[in-house]
């Protein structure tokens, strides 16, 4: 019997311990704020960035339906619950340069483009007329080629101004189809000594 009275002795004297000598010695420095951040019914935004309420069984946060970024936001911050986007792209890049909205721009002679709203760059391409020549010339700075020397055709070998009869040697005289240039020359044969006619 004494035993069992030591024993229970021994069992109150370490429950006594638990209860109310290792709970002093812990000190309000030991429990941090990272552990318990707030009491409960407490607001507070420690561990998102959107509002959260402490309760019994932990931080409960309100996680609203973030509105979307425009897909052309070049800065988003996130100091709030919801991303936010501080600046919108407003300009079109195109081959490596940019280009103001609704600014027109001639990448090349032959290309007309404009930087529209959507932030994309439309062109158009001119399209040529074919030139009234056999010999049409590229200017610099000018898309289409050019017959600087007017509508013509050739007559053999021969380039011959159009519209006018040309004679291409001694027994041919040879003129321009009327608005066909690519074909060949038209040619008459003239009487003429030991000459072959075209």
């Amino acid at each position: 019997m004494e035993n069992l009275r030591r024993g229970m002795a021994l069992q109150i004297h370490e429950a006594w311990i638990l209860l109310f000598v290792i709970p002093a010695l812990v000190t309000p420095a030991a429990i941090t704020h990272e552990d318990y951040p707030a009491d409960e019914g407490d607001q507070t935004s420690r561990h998102s960035n959107c509002p959260c309420v402490c309760t019994e069984d932990g931080p409960v946060c309100d996680q609203p339906e973030c509105p979307k970024i425009h897909p052309k936001c070049t800065k988003v911050e996130h100091n709030g619950c919801c991303p936010e986007c501080k600046e919108v792209k407003n300009f079109c890049e195109y081959h490596g340069k940019n280009y103001k909205i609704l600014e027109e721009f001639k990448p090349s002679p032959c290309e007309w483009c404009r930087c529209e709203p959507s932030n994309e760059v439309h062109c158009v391409v001119a399209d040529c007329a074919v030139p009234e020549c056999v010999n049409p010339v590229y200017e610099p700075e000018q898309c289409c080629p050019v017959c600087k020397n007017g509508p013509n055709c050739f007559a053999g070998t021969t380039i011959i101004p159009a519209g006018i009869e040309v004679k291409v040697d001694d027994c041919n005289i040879c003129h321009c189809h009327n608005g066909d240039w690519w074909k060949p020359a038209q040619c008459s044969k003239r009487e003429c000594q030991g000459k072959q006619a075209l």
